[in-house]
């Protein structure tokens, strides 16, 4: 049972509460993660701000009770896609942004995804965290790397010091796309390393010709340009569309699909 939670992933269900944990960032016990599973009676879901208030902070009230911090201390952005990442040092409201960073303790830094790359960051020296959201457009806007950049600048981390961890998200097996957003990959990304097996051609099932994009494999390469070291950078391996019984997946279910939540906080002293 629960074999896609692989050695390096803790799984919890309390009273239908179900979530998963990065073993790495469970050696911290100054910070609090977890990335949300729907719960089999879909009782977590995390809908985009401003469209169900009620049911996001429905969730809040149930994830912040489990792991003992404040939901009124949840900051949850209004992600569109973009690149940009803020830092947050008090709750507040924020639009068109799709990354937080904080050194404020107390601060429950909030971001959601269905199907969308979700990015835990944590720099054990500096104390500081950091939840993103990395769609594909922001995968192609290298959000990744623009976070830990940020990081270098505002809070003076190393980059080798960062951990990243890197959240179910939807897989190559099932990122399929045409012509026109491939090649927008492609012109991004031609010089990486393996890009010929990060963008491969194959046949969607209906027959018709689609690419495939690895969006984890050129995060984690993103991350390596920006300084991190390869045992720093923890895929879940995980995809949200093959597992839906687990996962909020916008492609599975379309305009039906609820949102996971990546949560990162540091804890009071």
């Amino acid at each position: 049972m629960h074999q896609i939670f692989k050695d390096h992933l803790e799984y919890h269900n309390q009273n239908g509460l179900e979530y998963i944990q990065f073993k790495r960032l469970l050696q911290y016990p100054e910070i609090v993660h977890c990335y949300t599973l729907r719960g089999k009676e879909n009782n977590l879901n995390f809908p985009s701000a401003n469209r169900d208030e009620k049911t996001l902070k429905q969730s809040y009230a149930k994830i912040c009770k489990q792991l003992h911090l404040d939901p009124n201390k949840v900051i949850k952005p209004y992600q569109t896609h973009t690149d940009k990442v803020e830092i947050v040092n008090e709750v507040k409201k924020l639009e068109q942004i799709d990354g937080l960073l904080t050194q404020q303790e107390g601060l429950v830094l909030l971001t959601t995804s269905a199907d969308c790359t979700s990015l835990l960051f944590y720099d054990p020296e500096n104390k500081a965290i950091g939840s993103v959201h990395s769609g594909w457009r922001g995968t192609l806007q290298a959000i990744s790397k623009k976070t830990v950049e940020k990081m270098v600048k505002e809070f003076g981390s190393r980059p080798q010091d960062i951990i990243c961890c890197i959240c179910p998200c939807i897989k190559q097996c099932c990122f399929e796309v045409d012509q026109e957003v491939r090649d927008l990959f492609y012109e991004q990304y031609q010089n990486m390393k393996d890009i010929e097996k990060i963008i491969v051609r194959g046949q969607a099932k209906d027959g018709r010709q689609k690419y495939f994009i690895d969006t984890t494999k050129i995060n984690q390469e993103l991350l390596l340009q920006a300084g991190l070291k390869i045992e720093n950078i923890i895929d879940s391996g995980i995809c949200t569309m093959c597992h839906p019984e687990y996962f909020h997946s916008y492609r599975a279910e379309k305009e039906n699909s609820g949102r996971n939540a990546a949560l990162m906080s540091l804890i009071c002293h």
